[in-house]
């Protein structure tokens, strides 16, 4: 476990996160008494893959006018 003081943590600080591995800990020290502690966290899980056609099958039903154009857009679709 690495501790450093106080000081030395306002001035490094990004550098000290950047440099920790999960589960890490360092101890922040004014004078002889630790005052805080700073804990390198476990990345998120990994997320799958998307995958097409997952949904594939889902819509039972659509309306008969689903791709008409709305009345009053028609001179969008010139």
């Amino acid at each position: 476990m690495q501790m450093i003081t106080l000081e030395e943590a306002q001035r490094r600080l990004p550098e000290i996160i950047e440099k920790l591995t999960p589960g890490q800990e360092v101890l922040l020290t004014r004078g002889d008494q630790t005052v805080a502690s700073l804990r390198a966290i476990l990345p998120p899980p990994s997320r799958k893959a998307r995958q097409l056609g997952t949904l594939k099958g889902s819509v039972l039903s659509m309306a008969p006018d689903f791709d008409a154009i709305p009345e009053g857009f028609e001179e969008y679709f010139e």
